[in-house]
């Protein structure tokens, strides 16, 4: 038998603990706390998402239980409802933001190396965002429309890997377009965006400071075509045009050409009508960025359904951004060991296994890595065999 480190603490062992520390002193989240402090927090919070907490009381039933354990899986203070309540409502959200931050940065170059399926060296991101409906009647600050509240989650995700590279909380109410002046573009990468960002003032700055967008056209934009390239109608492109934008506008928005790529997607006999601002990359490439696209609706779909994103812990807002800042540093923390212990597991397998073992004493590689094992070893040894 291991009588090594448990399970959680073999996986909070990647949590940095200098980067912590320093996120910690910089908002005084330990300032005046004299035992429940801003790590114990974080690890209450990430039991909960790890092992899907419903409620406070579910996570003070669950970590009483296993109150001798308690020290050795890094929780030093006491584990007290009220306690972890005043914490949420209390200390500083940007704390946990934080340190989600710093485990993405640690992230990202992990996974820098993962193939796209693409001849394209760049970096790929996928901007989108998801609502996440709350009570009116328990979440007042959270107003959204007459009969409901809820806030916004906007997801810059690096589609080497599915990291998400910049993250922001917003109010429902706030339009996508406008989280577009929060980016700091990265010269090179390209930029992959649904309709509810087209902006030719802001896509032109993207362009000026040397990023690439590909962008899906709203149907009503007027343009004159400046010449066609051959397009491979095989392949599902039915035109790949260079167009200068006419509106009254827009010409003035977006004073240089565009690329217009019209797609017909052979499986849903939709039409699809992209803009972008590269003209060098083969126009089903650019067809195909654009379908890479879903994979930031997958990773809202896989945070909201594995994490705890939708029942919270908390009534406020500091309560509510803090646990789904937790959300996704815990999401970075498993992409983490993932990589590092090489496992061929994805994260949901992931996930599943850490929510049953978190309290076990087994080398975390071991749970992770598919091992051969035998008919006879997966046999009690006291259980007959009816076929001798």
């Amino acid at each position: 038998m291991h009588s090594g480190r448990f399970v959680f603490s073999q996986l909070m062992q990647h949590l940095p603990s200098k980067a912590f520390r320093r996120c910690v002193r910089r908002y005084r989240g330990d300032r005046h706390i004299q035992s429940f402090t801003c790590l114990d927090q974080f690890l209450c919070l990430a039991f909960a998402q790890l092992t899907h907490r419903e409620s406070l009381r579910d996570i003070e039933v669950c970590l009483r239980a296993h109150r001798d354990k308690l020290y050795h899986m890094g929780i030093r203070g006491g584990m007290a409802r009220n306690t972890l309540a005043n914490a949420n409502a209390k200390r500083d959200w940007r704390i946990q933001a934080d340190i989600a931050r710093a485990l993405i940065r640690i992230a990202r170059p992990l996974y820098a190396g993962e193939d796209l399926g693409l001849e394209l060296d760049n970096t790929v991101y996928a901007l989108d965002s998801s609502t996440v409906d709350l009570c009116l009647s328990v979440f007042p600050w959270a107003l959204f429309r007459s009969t409901k509240s809820g806030v916004k989650l906007h997801t810059l995700l690096d589609l080497r890997g599915n990291i998400p590279a910049f993250v922001h909380i917003s109010e429902a109410k706030l339009h996508d377009v406008n989280v577009l002046d929060l980016l700091i573009p990265e010269p090179g990468a390209f930029y992959v965006m649904d309709r509810g960002y087209v902006d030719f003032q802001r896509l032109y700055l993207l362009n000026r400071l040397g990023a690439f967008f590909v962008v899906r056209a709203k149907s009503n934009i007027k343009f004159r075509r400046r010449y066609s390239a051959a397009a491979d109608k095989s392949k599902g492109v039915r035109c790949d045009q260079t167009i200068v934008l006419t509106g009254p506008k827009t010409r003035k928005r977006y004073p240089q050409p565009l690329r217009r790529v019209s797609y017909r997607d052979a499986q849903s006999g939709r039409r699809l009508d992209f803009l972008t601002n590269h003209f060098a990359v083969p126009a089903d490439t650019v067809a195909e960025l654009y379908r890479q696209r879903w994979q930031v609706e997958l990773f809202f779909k896989w945070i909201k359904q594995h994490l705890r994103t939708k029942s919270f812990f908390g009534t406020s807002e500091n309560a509510v951004k803090t646990q789904i800042w937790n959300a996704v540093a815990v999401y970075a923390l498993v992409a983490i060991v993932k990589k590092r212990l090489d496992t061929p597991a994805d994260l949901y397998t992931i996930l599943q296994i850490l929510s049953l073992t978190l309290f076990e004493k087994i080398p975390l590689i071991q749970l992770l890595t598919k091992s051969e094992r035998t008919l006879d070893n997966l046999r009690s040894r006291n259980q007959l065999n009816l076929f001798d």
